[in-house]
C-alpha cells in the first residue's frame, strides 16, 4: 500500500494536472475566444479538455498551445475557488452550453456548484484541486499528446467536441520515461508483432475473439505450459481434465446462472436438457472433488488444469489475444481445511512472486485486494464468512511482504479476491490473474470433509491461476520482450547461416547436435548475401545466430551473433552447448 509521502505526491501530481487542464482550456480560448468548453478531467499519466471550436485542429496548432500554457505557468498564476449559486452560475457561464448543461444537471442531483479562477481572466465550472500558484508547475514535464474526437456526454446524438491529450508529471524524466513508453508500445504491439512474427492469427470464418494459434505460438504455449506442469507439481498440485461443456444444472448449482449468464455462450438444447459451453473451470473440478469422501488428513488438495473456457465478450471490446471469447486458463483449485488458508494463499503468492519475478524478470507488480461493495444485495449472504475471508487473506498479504492495494466493490459473488496486477517495461498494466478465496462453494456443492472426530465439515476453495490465461499472458509477454523471447520461450532458438554451399554439410552436422540436446534449431540455405540473412534472422528475433564459413570448419567453431546483445564471438560448438544448456536449464531472460 502507499505510504503518507507516496499518498501526498499523488495528490500533489493530481493537482498539477487538473491544473495544466485549466491552463489547456485557457490558451485554447485566448486562441479561439468563441471556443465552447466541455469538461477537462485529471486521467492516467496526465490530462485531457474537450471543446467545440470554429475550426478543425491539428497536430500543428499543439506546440502553439504548449508554448502558451507555459507563458502562463511563468506568470505565477494564482487558483482560486469559491461557492457559487444556481443563478451566479448560469450568468456566468450564459454562452457556454455545455456548462450550462452540467449546472443544470447539478441543481437536479443538489450538488453544489464551484468556480475556479485562474488569474484574473480563466474561469471554470470546477470541484476544485489545483495547485495554489502555477510556480509549482514544472514547465518542462507536461506535453499535449493528441487529439482525438469525443460526443458530449459520450452520447452520439450530441455534438462531437474536439478532445486534447496532456501528458504531466512532477519532473522532466519522468515525462521523458511515459513519452518513450508510448513509442515503445506501438513498436511493440502484440498485434503487429504477432502477426510478424507467425504467432496467432483470427479468422472472420471462426469467428471474432477466438484466435489461432499458428506453429510458433503454439511452441510459446507448450512450453509455458510444459514449465507450469514441472512447477505445479514441485509445488503438490495433481492434475486433472474436465469437459468443455456441462449441463445448466451445474451452472445453476454453482450461482453463476443467474449471476454470471450475461458472459456465458446461450445453451444448447439437447435431448437431456440444456447444455452451456464452459465458461469456467471451478464447478467441474468441485465435481471431482466430491467423486470420494475426503479425511482432515487429506487437506489441503490442490486440483491443477490448463482448462480451455469460453465466454461471451461484446465483439466491439475484443482487443487481440488480451481479451478474446475462448481462452486457456492456468487453473488451479485448493481444497483446504479454515486453520490452512492462511497458508496456502501465502503459498499461492509466493508462487506468483516466483513466476514474475525469477522466470519472466517482471519487477514492477503488486497485488489488489478486491472488497465487496457495501450494497451486499450483488454477494452471497454469510457476513460473517466475509468478513473472516477478508481477515485472514489481509494478514496472509500482509505476511507476503508483497505491495498491495485495496479496492471496494470487486469482489466475486461468493467472496473477496486478490488480483495481481503486472507492468511491462513499457508501463503497460494488465491484471495477470485472479485468486480468490471461496467459502460458498462448500453449501452450494456440498463440499465437505470429515474432521478428527468424524464430523463432517465444509471445506474452503481457494481459486487460483498465477498466468492467467495463455491469450493475455503470452499478449502481455511479447510487448514486454518486445517479440526477442528468452531462449527457452523462443519458437526458433537458433539459426546456423553457412556462408557459401560448401559449408551446407558443417551447418548441418552443428544443427543435428543441437537438435540432439532438444534445441530448435533452423538451418538457412537461402540464396541471399550473409548480411540480408543475418538482418532476416534478427527481424525475426531468433536469439541465436551461428555463421559457419571456412574458419569455424578448421577450428569446429562458430561466430555467434545474439538478436539483442550482437555479436560475441568465435566459439568452440561444445562451449557453445554448454552456455545455452545453462540458459535453458535456468530459464534466463538474457544471455
Amino acid at each position: 500500500m502507499l505510504n503518507k509521502k507516496q499518498i501526498k505526491n499523488e495528490q500533489k501530481l493530481y493537482k498539477i494536472r487538473h491544473s495544466l487542464a485549466h491552463l489547456l482550456a485557457a490558451s485554447v480560448l485566448k486562441i479561439m475566444p468563441d471556443g465552447k468548453l466541455g469538461i477537462g478531467p485529471v486521467i492516467d499519466n496526465g490530462f485531457y479538455y474537450d471543446f467545440l471550436l470554429p475550426r478543425q485542429l491539428t497536430p500543428e496548432d499543439l506546440p502553439e498551445l504548449e508554448k502558451e500554457i507555459r507563458k502562463m505557468i511563468g506568470q505565477g498564476l494564482s487558483f482560486s475557488g469559491k461557492k457559487i449559486t444556481p443563478a451566479e452560475a448560469k450568468k456566468t457561464f450564459k454562452n457556454q452550453q455545455f456548462k450550462l448543461d452540467l449546472i443544470k444537471e447539478f441543481v437536479k442531483e443538489k450538488k453544489p456548484l464551484t468556480i475556479y479562477k485562474t488569474g484574473n481572466a480563466f474561469i471554470d465550472l470546477c470541484a476544485g484541486g489545483h495547485v495554489k500558484n502555477t510556480k509549482e508547475i514544472n514547465p518542462d514535464a507536461f506535453k499535449l499528446t493528441r487529439l482525438a474526437g469525443a460526443y458530449w456526454r459520450g452520447d452520439e446524438k450530441n455534438p462531437q467536441l474536439q478532445r486534447i491529450y496532456g501528458a504531466a508529471f512532477a519532473d522532466k524524466k519522468d515525462l521523458e520515461q511515459y513519452l518513450w513508453q508510448q513509442e515503445e508500445a506501438k513498436k511493440r504491439d502484440h498485434r503487429v508483432l504477432g502477426e510478424k512474427l507467425k504467432l496467432f492469427a483470427f479468422s472472420k470464418e471462426v469467428g471474432p475473439g477466438l484466435p489461432l494459434w499458428l506453429p510458433n505460438g503454439t511452441i510459446l504455449r507448450d512450453e509455458i505450459e510444459k514449465y507450469a506442469k514441472e512447477i505445479e507439481k514441485e509445488w503438490g498440485y495433481e492434475r486433472v481434465t474436465t469437459p468443455h461443456i456441462a449441463k445448466e444444472d451445474l451452472y445453476k448449482m454453482s450461482g453463476h446462472i443467474p449471476y454470471y449468464s450475461d458472459s456465458m455462450y446461450p445453451p444448447m438444447k439437447l435431448d437431456d436438457g440444456n447444455y452451456y459451453l464452459k465458461a469456467m473451470n471451478c464447478p467441474h473440478t468441485h465435481m471431482i472433488y466430491k467423486t470420494e469422501p475426503r479425511s482432515h488428513k487429506d487437506l489441503p488438495i490442490r486440483y491443477a488444469e490448463y482448462g480451455t473456457v469460453y465466454r461471451y465478450e461484446l465483439s466491439g471490446t475484443l482487443a487481440g489475444l488480451l481479451r478474446t471469447r475462448g481462452f486457456t486458463q492456468n487453473d488451479a483449485h485448493i481444497y483446504c481445511r479454515e486453520d490452512q488458508i492462511e497458508e496456502e494463499f501465502l503459498k499461492v503468492m509466493r508462487l506468483h512472486e516466483f513466476w514474475y519475478k525469477k522466470v519472466f524478470d517482471i519487477k514492477d507488480f503488486y497485488m489488489r485486494l478486491a472488497l465487496p461493495a457495501k450494497d451486499k444485495t450483488k454477494y452471497a449472504g454469510l457476513p460473517a464468512e466475509w468478513k473472516k475471508s477478508v481477515e485472514i487473506i489481509r494478514k496472509a498479504m500482509k505476511k507476503s511482504g508483497l505491495p498491495f492495494t485495496e479496492a471496494e466493490g470487486e469482489a466475486s459473488f461468493y467472496g473477496p479476491k486478490v488480483d495481481f496486477q503486472i507492468k511491462s517495461v513499457i508501463g503497460r498494466e494488465e491484471t495477470a490473474s485472479t485468486n480468490q478465496l471461496d467459502f460458498l462453494a462448500a453449501k452450494r456443492f456440498n463440499l465437505s470433509y470429515r474432521d478428527k472426530d468424524g464430523k463432517e465439515k465444509p471445506v474452503y476453495v481457494i481459486h487460483r491461476a498465477p498466468l492467467g490465461s495463455h491469450e493475455r499472458f503470452i499478449a502481455f509477454l511479447i510487448e514486454h520482450f518486445a517479440g526477442h523471447f528468452p531462449l527457452w520461450l523462443a519458437p526458433t532458438q537458433i539459426i546456423i547461416l553457412p556462408i557459401a554451399e560448401r559449408h551446407v554439410g558443417f551447418a548441418e552436422k552443428i544443427g543435428g547436435e543441437l537438435r540432439a540436446e532438444n534445441f530448435r534449431v533452423k538451418i538457412s540455405k537461402e540464396n541471399e548475401t550473409l548480411n540480408k540473412r543475418i538482418r532476416d534472422a534478427e527481424m525475426n528475433k531468433i536469439p541465436y545466430i551461428l555463421v559457419a564459413g571456412d574458419k569455424e570448419i578448421n577450428n569446429n567453431s562458430v561466430n555467434i551473433r545474439h538478436a539483442v546483445k550482437g555479436n560475441l564471438g568465435e566459439m568452440k560448438i561444445n562451449e557453445f552447448l554448454k552456455k545455452i544448456k545453462l540458459e535453458t536449464e535456468n530459464k534466463l531472460t538474457t544471455p
